[in-house]
């Protein structure tokens, strides 16, 4: 590794949430936008840089389906964090209306929000017909969808004359992120210059990959000098590793159930996972999830430190799939304390 790479450290680079807004065994979607808000304005406190919000469709364990409406619950709640999509499914959508909700969402809380961009449908096919009516778009259009949505936004960008306006939305200048789990995004972000979040706490194989083509293709623009890559990370921490392996059987719940294809509320942690699944299921959620960073606050941070160091990412955001409320709101402020958010955030302003 280059000394330039050694150079960058945990504590030099922001940390942001993401969040599904999950709905646990027992709770409702109610219980889950006042914790949503809740881990929000603690994030705020504890000095993390943005809050994105998940949207995925016909799943019992998330609630951000209508991400917009949830992220205007968040911001309205909170002043400071930026608050956004990871992501919103392009697809599923009239690039129109999201010009419309994205331009209402900055026109009410100026210079905090954030359009994060995904090309997947975020939930099965079926439901992705009920979304769409039809499914003549398998994403295969998402560049052309993508320079639709950003003309209402900038009408220079667009080929022709504009016939339609978004309003409220034209001439807002609001972020547009690109998010993937494999290459093909990744290489699109690079070529149009605009910053990429990939999704490595649920395609840990292929980060490197797609870094290494986004940072290859990348070509500088009005939005970018140059590639600001953020990584997406499952990190569960807790006063002791014992503990945080404990919390993490949720976690491997979960991605067992997808496996399962069981539509099931986030499960709460058990005593032996081992007990749950067989050899073939262990070994396919455990590679869906090789990334994850679980333990007490030095073993996260010696394996935050050695995860920057593979990805080089200029940003880090945390994912923690966590059934108690206040188990989860301690992971994060564990990894707000060894990363010196509070300071950062300080620094920064």
């Amino acid at each position: 590794m280059s000394e330039n790479k050694k150079a960058k450290r945990i504590t030099d680079i922001p940390f942001s949430v993401l969040d599904l807004s999950p709905i646990v065994e027992g709770g409702t979607p109610s219980d889950s936008f006042r914790n949503t808000l809740d881990l929000a304005q603690h994030a705020e406190k504890w000095g993390y840089h943005r809050y994105w919000l998940a949207e995925h469709h016909n799943i019992s364990a998330v609630a951000s389906s209508a991400t917009s409406v949830v992220i205007c619950h968040v911001a309205q709640g909170t002043s400071k964090i930026r608050v956004g999509s990871g992501g919103i499914m392009l697809p599923n959508h009239a690039p129109l209306v999201i010009a419309e909700q994205f331009g209402t969402l900055e026109s009410l809380f100026p210079g905090r929000i954030d359009l994060g961009l995904g090309r997947a449908p975020g939930t099965d096919q079926l439901t992705a017909h009920a979304l769409r009516r039809d499914l003549r778009s398998h994403g295969e259009d998402f560049p052309e969808q993508l320079a639709e949505l950003r003309a209402y936004f900038d009408p220079s960008l667009a080929s022709g004359r504009m016939h339609v306006r978004a309003v409220p939305g034209e001439g807002l200048n609001i972020p547009i992120w690109l998010l993937g789990s494999s290459g093909y995004s990744a290489q699109l972000a690079g070529m149009l210059g605009l910053p990429f979040a990939f999704a490595s706490h649920f395609s840990p194989n292929n980060t490197l990959v797609a870094l290494q083509l986004y940072r290859q293709y990348f070509k500088p623009s009005k939005v970018l000098d140059k590639p600001y890559a953020m990584v997406a990370v499952n990190v569960i921490a807790a006063e002791t590793d014992e503990e945080a392996r404990y919390l993490a059987t949720t976690m491997q719940q979960q991605f067992l159930n997808l496996v399962r294809n069981h539509n099931v509320p986030l499960q709460p942690p058990v005593d032996n996972i081992d007990a749950l699944w067989n050899e073939y299921e262990k070994e396919a959620v455990e590679q869906q999830l090789g990334s994850s960073i679980i333990g007490n606050p030095e073993t996260v941070k010696e394996k935050l430190q050695n995860f920057l160091d593979d990805t080089q990412a200029d940003e880090i955001m945390i994912n923690a799939s966590i059934f108690d409320h206040q188990a989860r709101l301690r992971s994060y402020e564990i990894v707000a304390d060894i990363t010196n958010l509070q300071e950062q955030r300080e620094t920064r302003i």
